[in-house]
């Protein structure tokens, strides 16, 4: 896995248009850092929905939408109490457990297409097989075609920074995930397979670059 460039993968399948989408998922295992950076990118004032995986400062969420007029949600809270309490129990969840749960993210992000809302959704997304059904939230979408309405970014970092950041968040109470699940996540990450297209970012860099990576790549 390259973790340190930005780039994209192009595919056989279609071809990037060269256009902007209109669904961003900013995905990784826990504790990649994805919450700082959707943060960030909801101060591009042309996107006006947000659907962010942030990890506690739901204070500053609250801000951000106040100031550019949009909701703002945590993906994490679209599981069901009894996939948390699995998770807080060190128990990694079933693909039965994830199920709904990505059904659920890929109706929401269909809703903001059909009204031409923009979004940006926080979601680990780590097999190629979630990410497919969240593309599918595009009514055009067609299989393979992995550069359409819905891409990809994926946040990289050294395992042993990750842990670090979990530890912290375990420490301080701010989340369900606890930091024994990290290698069961880490075995789970399917990236750059089958020519699909993700662009990855480093993630221990200042939110504010990876913000400007994910714009640059992104157009937007």
């Amino acid at each position: 896995m390259d973790s340190w460039t930005t780039h994209f993968i192009n595919t056989t399948t279609c071809k990037d248009t060269g256009s902007p989408p209109d669904v961003i998922v900013v995905m990784g295992v826990s504790g990649a850092g994805k919450s700082p950076s959707q943060k960030a990118l909801g101060f591009v004032e042309s996107w006006n929905g947000i659907l962010g995986g942030a990890i506690g400062g739901v204070a500053t969420g609250k801000l951000l939408a106040n100031t550019i007029g949009c909701s703002f949600l945590d993906a994490d809270d679209f599981h069901p109490q009894t996939n948390k309490e699995k998770m807080s129990k060190g128990i990694p969840l079933s693909e039965e457990d994830r199920m709904p749960w990505l059904e659920t993210l890929r109706d929401m992000l269909r809703e903001n297409l059909e009204n031409g809302r923009k979004t940006v959704l926080g979601c680990s997304a780590l097999k190629r097989g979630y990410r497919d059904l969240l593309r599918r939230a595009d009514e055009a979408y067609k299989a393979g075609c992995t550069d359409g309405k819905v891409r990809f970014v994926c946040l990289n970092a050294p395992k042993e920074v990750i842990a670090t950041r979990l530890e912290k968040r375990a420490g301080e109470g701010q989340h369900f995930m606890p930091p024994s699940l990290l290698q069961s996540q880490l075995d789970s990450l399917e990236i750059n397979g089958d020519g699909e297209v993700i662009v990855q970012v480093d993630a221990t860099q200042s939110p504010q670059v990876i913000v400007d990576s994910i714009r640059a790549s992104m157009l937007i």
